[in-house]
């Protein structure tokens, strides 16, 4: 192998990051998550890799803001000679035309790439996300009931990105995606030879303005099929490539064992040695299930609308409780109260504040008492805290169910290199998940 990746992927928030690093090492892919983009000295550092990603938080960012975040991104991806160009989603695709626009990703990132148009790949079967003909469907939960996003208990009243429209060619013409075509998933269920004639045919046609072709995605077989033919595209001229990672999971097969080493068996995860540290500042039902299971915590309940205020007396007052609990050996969960997470919340409250106040609370508490192992919950909140610490880079340790992975922090600073962190999603984690993480995996 050489040292150019096949794949470079920017994950939209962190904890999606870290769930296509995982899908990734799983496949014997060798990769490696950069928390910046990095530069020569920190390539040369990392060596060879198969997929090289980069962890930001576009989806809470203007349009214009992600311009000038995904302008590295691209020139990277220029400089490697990589293949395939992967812009990562929630796989829920909730975004907006004023925040985290995947149209203004895809503009912002396609000059980067020789394919005149794009591959959206719109479902991620294994967390329950479903698309067919053209329509996104989501898990309340891990094996929870299947709903039409637009009807999502949960993800229809996001508090900044609701998805109000399960058509995800609507959802995406709103942020300047006008022309995105599906091909369905009942092309894919006839093997690689039958979607690959029926992409051929949706581009025959040109396209009005920026291009796109939605892939269905009704269950897993289909990701190894849409793998094949997105490769097929990539391996002629270079290929942008939008979703969840089931994009990675689909190209892991396409590439096989000519790229990848020996898929990854699933580690067994330790007990942790020391205290556990948990940050939830997820507002999602999930989470709050998660917390209400975690018996092996002492809880230090955050109060929510001063840290979102950016109130210096709250913030020092929660890190003196939390750092005085885990200096006793007790394990910590720092979370929002029941009656404050619910969606929408209150008139005024500003999500994305607090998720910057958790950041600066988990980078203070890390300061004052160092730790083997932290879980963080919540997508803006996982972005913030891992921005918040010196910190460089991730890389793979275990699969903790359900979209949560634990990965290992790299840092120049001694007290945080090896630490190990578990980020997820609001929506993201078995009911246990937060045990598992101080008792481990058998």
């Amino acid at each position: 192998m050489t040292s150019a990746p096949t794949v470079v992927y920017y994950g939209d928030d962190f904890t999606g990051a870290t769930d296509t690093l995982g899908t990734a090492a799983r496949a014997g892919l060798r990769a490696l998550l950069f928390l910046e983009t990095p530069d020569a000295a920190r390539l040369e550092h990392a060596g060879p890799l198969h997929v090289l990603g980069i962890a930001g938080a576009a989806r809470a960012m203007t349009p214009e803001a992600m311009q000038a975040e995904l302008g590295p991104v691209a020139a990277l991806f220029r400089s490697l000679g990589a293949r395939v160009l992967h812009y990562k989603t929630c796989s829920t695709f909730d975004s907006a035309p004023h925040i985290g626009s995947i149209g203004a990703a895809v503009r912002a990132l396609r000059t980067a790439v020789e394919q005149p148009w794009t591959a959206i790949v719109g479902g991620q079967p294994n967390l329950g996300r479903h698309c067919l003909f053209g329509h996104l469907f989501a898990a309340a939960g891990a094996g929870g009931e299947v709903f039409r996003i637009d009807r999502h208990p949960t993800m229809s009243r996001h508090p900044v990105t609701p998805m109000d429209e399960a058509d995800l060619r609507l959802h995406l013409a709103r942020q300047g995606l006008a022309d995105v075509r599906s091909i369905p998933f009942t092309a894919a269920s006839q093997g690689t030879d039958a979607l690959g004639e029926a992409l051929q045919r949706t581009l025959q046609q040109p396209f009005s303005g920026t291009g796109a072709v939605l892939f269905d995605v009704a269950d897993a077989a289909q990701l190894a099929t849409i793998g094949e033919v997105l490769w097929a595209q990539a391996s002629r001229a270079t290929l942008l490539a939008v979703g969840p990672s089931s994009v990675v999971d689909a190209l892991a097969t396409a590439l096989g064992p000519k790229h990848a080493d020996a898929p990854a068996e699933r580690p067994r995860v330790a007990p942790a040695r020391g205290p556990v540290l948990v940050l939830a500042g997820s507002l999602s039902p999930v989470t709050a299930r998660q917390v209400a299971a975690a018996q092996s915590f002492d809880t230090v309940w955050l109060d929510a609308p001063m840290l979102a205020q950016r109130d210096a007396a709250t913030l020092a007052r929660h890190a003196r409780d939390i750092v005085n609990e885990l200096s006793r050996g007790r394990n910590v969960l720092a979370c929002t109260r029941p009656a404050e997470a619910q969606m929408p919340p209150v008139a005024g409250f500003d999500a994305q504040a607090l998720a910057r106040a958790g950041g600066d609370l988990l980078a203070r508490v890390l300061a004052m008492v160092p730790l083997q192992r932290v879980g963080i919950a919540g997508g803006d909140t996982s972005s913030h805290g891992v921005q918040a610490l010196d910190a460089w880079g991730l890389s793979y340790v275990a699969d903790m169910g359900a979209g949560a992975s634990l990965c290992q922090v790299h840092s120049d600073h001694p007290a945080l290199d090896g630490m190990e962190i578990m980020l997820k999603g609001g929506q993201m984690g078995s009911a246990d998940v937060f045990e598992r993480l101080v008792h481990g995996i058998a």
